[in-house]
């Protein structure tokens, strides 16, 4: 069946509208001039117009709903609380707010500076109001979610020490937040460097408890105490106390660092509580010396001296090399002469040793610790059947370094003399223990007896009229002693008992008391968080094993006791 025929021509109908590509072309140039008209053919061209205008504005209604859209699409991404705005600064007249919420008593700074919950040392702030410690102060920090969870809102940075109020995030610049800064890290002049020697001072912590700066108790956080008594020691040495107290130390290792802030916490007068804490010191030790030396494990104190010297002196740029280029080896290092001559055995000699005529080796040899021989301690038991404790007197132990009494060692003969110039502090070592056949430590329990005044080490020394007087005397007075005493204590194994160490020290107390011209030297003992007062004389009653002695200089008289 055909097609019926349309009524009009197509050519004579309403014009279409543009075809797409078109359209697009005619918004895109919609800038530019209005074309003039043509001729049409057909005789449409108004129609076309009208096609046109209606486009474009179609276009432009499209293009309106779609930015509409888009708009409505961003507010939906948007969160539904915006981020915080943080304060430069507290509103007029709340400059001291939140700070009656600070709780002094409960503040440690002596612990390591770790965030509670990241275990990270970077950005830490300690919080006032609780003492724990939080990493960054930031909107997504744990600081302060801290301040929004607990409602805690004082915080310092503990590099810095500005003081901070979480949430709002303003400094807080106020007088009475300056002994929480001081106790951070406290700081000292060379005025009161110069005093602690001269006067004796007399502080109360925030319990109302006496203490003497200097002379306060240290934790045992489980076998520290070997740890303890050489701070103590080291602590009273005045050249090596004031170098790490008055200097910048901030370039150095940590090592040194964490000393120098413990040895001004031992010294504080405006501590918050009468004991201090190594845990921060001791963690650094453990790291360094790949946990020969911890706080879990009880050492050694001679050995730990030694070591801890030797890694100072490389901490403060000392050489390994040249000798004396730190404050540690001006203060501790000497140096003596070693004789050494070989031990021969002939065998026409019916088996008997004899020693021969062979030349003599010297050598020069530097030493920061002179190691003391103890003799044998007796087999047997008195009348009494009680162990005897023999005594022996410290001259007699020194005459090792006369340069006259030899020593073997393997097929080797030894002699030792001390040489000029003698430094100005003397560590003596007196060996008390040695391992026997059945792979134990044997400890020998002889006393030393000595003087803590007027030591004379002139008998030891080579003489050398250039650098000292033959006939003038080289004096010596203690100001430190470590001691062992051994403790019975009962064990499970098959032996049933087994011996526990326990370690003190002896600290000279130079100083006078405020307002008094005279001196008053005394003897303080301390074990751990235990201070308390021991006379002179029974200072050599102990089984001594570390001692620290002070040269005096010329022309000045040892005080009176």
């Amino acid at each position: 069946m055909s097609k019926r025929p349309a009524d009009e021509p197509l050519e004579q109908t309403t014009a279409s509208p543009f075809s797409k590509r078109a359209r697009v072309e005619e918004v895109v140039d919609e800038d530019a001039p209005a074309p003039k008209p043509t001729k049409q053919t057909n005789g449409h061209s108004h129609g076309v117009a009208e096609a046109a205008a209606q486009e474009k504005d179609a276009l432009e209604e499209a293009e309106g709903n779609q930015e509409e859209e888009e708009e409505e699409e961003d507010e939906d991404d948007r969160p539904a609380v915006s981020g915080p705005t943080r304060q430069k600064a507290p509103a007029e007249g709340y400059s001291d707010l939140y700070l009656d919420t600070i709780n002094r008593g409960v503040l440690d700074f002596d612990f390591e500076k770790l965030c509670s919950v990241t275990l990270s040392n970077i950005n830490v702030y300690a919080c006032l109001i609780c003492g724990t410690y939080y990493q960054g102060r930031g909107p997504k920090s744990q600081a302060y979610f801290h301040a929004l969870d607990i409602g805690h809102h004082v915080f310092i940075n503990m590099h810095t020490k500005q003081v901070y109020v979480l949430p709002d995030g303003y400094e807080v610049k106020h007088k009475s937040l300056e002994d929480i800064k001081f106790v951070v890290d406290p700081k000292y002049s060379k005025q009161d460097v110069t005093k602690l020697d001269k006067v004796r001072l007399h502080a109360w912590d925030l319990q109302g408890k006496k203490y003497t700066p200097g002379y306060v108790g240290m934790n045992n956080i489980k076998a520290n105490d070997y740890f303890n008594v050489v701070c103590h020691a080291l602590a009273h040495v005045p050249p090596l106390r004031n170098y790490f107290m008055l200097e910048d130390l901030h370039d150095r290792p940590q090592l040194v660092q964490r000393f120098g802030t413990l040895l001004r916490k031992i010294w504080n007068p405006r501590s918050f509580k009468a004991h201090v804490s190594p845990h921060e010191l001791l963690q650094e030790i453990s790291q360094r010396s790949s946990k020969k030396f911890s706080l879990t494990e009880q050492s050694d104190p001679a050995d730990f001296l030694s070591w801890f010297l030797n890694n100072l002196h490389t901490g403060l740029g000392g050489s390994r090399s040249k000798p004396r280029s730190s404050i540690i080896q001006k203060i501790f290092q000497g140096q003596l002469r070693v004789e050494s001559q070989s031990i021969t055995a002939r065998a026409d000699a019916q088996d008997r040793l004899r020693f021969e005529d062979a030349a003599i080796q010297s050598a020069i040899t530097p030493f920061m610790m002179l190691t003391l021989d103890l003799p044998a301690a007796p087999l047997f038991q008195d009348d009494r059947n009680e162990n005897i404790i023999p005594q022996v007197s410290l001259t007699n132990i020194l005459a090792k370094y006369d340069g006259i009494r030899a020593q073997e060692r393997l097929n080797t003969r030894l002699r030792y003399r001390l040489l000029h110039p003698l430094p100005p502090y003397l560590l003596m070592h007196v060996k008390r223990f040695s391992p026997n056949k059945f792979l134990q430590t044997q400890r020998n329990p002889t006393i030393v007896t000595f003087s803590p005044r007027s030591l004379d080490m002139s008998p030891y020394v080579e003489p050398n009229p250039s650098l000292h007087s033959p006939s003038e005397p080289i004096i010596y007075d203690l100001v430190a002693n470590i001691t062992h005493e051994g403790v019975r204590v009962r064990d499970d194994s098959v032996e049933g008992e087994a011996e526990k160490k326990v370690w003190r020290v002896q600290l000279l107390d130079r100083g006078r008391e405020e307002n008094s011209n005279a001196d008053s030297d005394r003897w303080v003992e301390m074990q751990d968080l235990w201070v308390g007062r021991v006379e002179a004389e029974l200072l050599s009653t102990k089984e001594a094993y570390v001692m620290v002695w002070e040269r005096r200089r010329s022309g000045v008289a040892p005080s009176k006791k």
